[in-house]
Parts: structure tokens; sequence; C-alpha cells
């Protein structure tokens, strides 16, 4: 037994052809973030205070679909969510419809600190967080350029787009239509166990591309999207109504408790079972073990263990 952590940043159609100025920048922030909760964890800091840590770092990160970078729902605005679990004792924290907080997984964690709820939502929400003096800003801090341009798209495209989904634009004489090599920016979520077995989940995200005002996705249901208890903490990324029908986080767990899979059999079956191109996970078990998979093109992860494993990846690995 030792500690494990592993992080996300997003599953979906991730091309093979990403220009560099894309993906350094999330391979440079998964590597900057999985040394922060590598350091947490060595010391000793407990599991919930680092997954709440490294989500927040992520939320920081514009490149990634949450806090700063969230997209933008079919209104031009933004609808943030997320979701912390504490393994041992089951308590959790959900927000839905953030407009204004700079770090929804802190305001998530303040739910299920400080309220007899789990779950607040919108108005509710963010009247909390001013409850709490939490950092609020104006909305328009969270719109970006370049998500006025997905939404441009995806609404000329006339669908919402999930984590990494291509974008099409004309090419240079205004023609046919190609892919144009970046790809949707992606959910985030951590999860970790110290060396005593204690586990922790966070996941965080801005939704769909042009989604529907008032659309909630798996992120801060557990269970969906995020789940923790005394054998595993998972959490999960994708296409948020595949992950809700499937309940994918808490599957992982009930094989593992009720069928005696490892976490490596849990987690993988749960992906198999789900529509191909839908869904990626990253888990840890309370033994320290580490698993991290998708049945998507590709998934923005990193993780490292006590034992000095350590490894950030985009598109299938060899062991993979």
């Amino acid at each position: 037994m030792g500690w494990a952590i592993a992080l996300h940043g997003g599953a979906g159609d991730i091309s093979l052809s990403l220009p560099a100025e894309r993906r350094l920048p999330r391979e440079a922030a998964l590597h900057h973030c999985l040394q922060i909760g590598v350091a947490a964890l060595k010391a000793q800091k407990h599991p919930l205070d680092v997954v709440e840590l490294v989500v927040r770092e992520l939320e920081n990160h514009p490149n990634f679909n949450a806090g700063k970078g969230s997209v933008l729902t079919s209104r031009g605005t933004v609808e943030m969510e997320a979701c912390i679990m504490d393994g041992n004792s089951k308590k959790c924290g959900a927000v839905s419809g953030l407009t204004t907080v700079v770090n929804a997984i802190s305001l998530a964690r303040l739910v299920m600190d400080n309220t007899p709820h789990i779950y607040l939502g919108f108005d509710g929400a963010e009247a909390f967080a001013r409850e709490q003096g939490v950092e609020t800003v104006d909305s328009s801090h969270f719109i970006t350029p370049e998500n006025i341009e997905r939404l441009k798209q995806a609404k000329e495209a006339d669908r919402v787009q999930m984590d990494y989904t291509q974008l099409i634009q004309k090419d240079e004489k205004g023609e046919s239509p190609t892919v144009n090599g970046d790809s949707q920016i992606g959910t985030v979520g951590c999860v970790a166990v110290d060396k005593n077995g204690n586990l922790a989940t966070a996941t965080s995200t801005g939704g769909f591309v042009n989604k529907m005002v008032g659309r909630i996705g798996d992120t801060p249901i557990i269970g969906a999207g995020t789940y923790a208890n005394n054998l595993c903490a998972v959490s999960a990324t994708g296409k948020g109504e595949t992950i809700i029908r499937g309940t994918v986080a808490r599957d992982v767990a009930a094989l593992m408790e009720y069928k005696g899979l490892s976490l490596k059999e849990a987690a993988a079956h749960v992906v198999e079972c789900n529509p191909r191109g839908d869904v990626g996970l990253v888990a840890v078990s309370a033994k320290g073990e580490v698993t991290m998979p998708f049945n998507t093109t590709g998934m923005f992860r990193a993780c490292a263990t006590e034992d000095g494993y350590s490894e950030v990846g985009i598109w299938p690995s060899v062991q993979d």
C-alpha cells in the first residue's frame, strides 16, 4: 500500500495532428498539476485537500473546460459545475450553474463542509458563494475569444460538442470544410489515495459547447461522473448523458465491492460496456493502484504512485 494520484483534462476525439501549440500547454499543465499533487501527498496532506488543490489549478488553466476555460451555453454564458467526495465517510458536495465563482470545486467543498446538503445549484449556489466569501468575478472573466469562436462554429453546425470534438472550418479558399487539428477543451478531475488508504475524488467542468441553459451533466452527480468509497475513487469524463445513464463512477466501485474485481478489471469493464467514443476515467484504489482507461481517441491524463511510476499521456500507450 502507498499513495497514488491520477488526473485528467478531458477525453474525446483528440486528433493525432493536434498542433504542438495546442498540445504542449495542456501537457505542461498536467505535469505541473501532477507535481503539485505528488508534493501534497508526500507532505501527508489528506487526499480530499489534494484533489481540491489539483482541480483548482486545472480550473485556473484556460486550456481546459473548467473554471477560466469553461465553454459557453447556447446563450453565450457560462454555467460551471463541480463535485468533490471523500471515500471513507462518503461525505460529498456538488454545485451547478455557477456564473461568477472562480473555483467551483472549492465551493463544492464548502457545500460538503458547511451545509447539511450535498448539492446546490444556480442562484442558490451563487448566493451561498457570496455568503461564504469565496472569490467571485464578473462572468465576462470566463468568456474567452476561443470559446466565443467554438460556440459560433457549434451553432453553425447545429450541434452540441463534448470534450475535444474536432471543430470544422472552411479552408483558406472558403471551400470544402476541413478539420483544423484543434480539439475541444476538456473537463478536469483528480483522484488520490494516501499511504493509509484514505481516498478522495474531485471533478469540474463547463459542460458542452452550445448546451441548453440549465443543462446539468455527469460531473456533479454522485455515482455518475464522480464517486469514492473505501475501495476506490473515480473521476469520469466524456459524454455526460452516457456517463449518467451508465452510472459509470459507481459501477467501478460496485464491481469491486460485489464481484471482487481489481480496480483495473472493474474500470476496464465499465469503459468497455459504454458506447465507444463516449467515456474515459481515472481511478485509484485503497491499495495504491491506479488506472486511466478510455474508449475515446484520447484522454489528457497523468498519474504517479509512491513506488516511482509516473505517466503523462494523451493517446493510448503501449500498455493500454
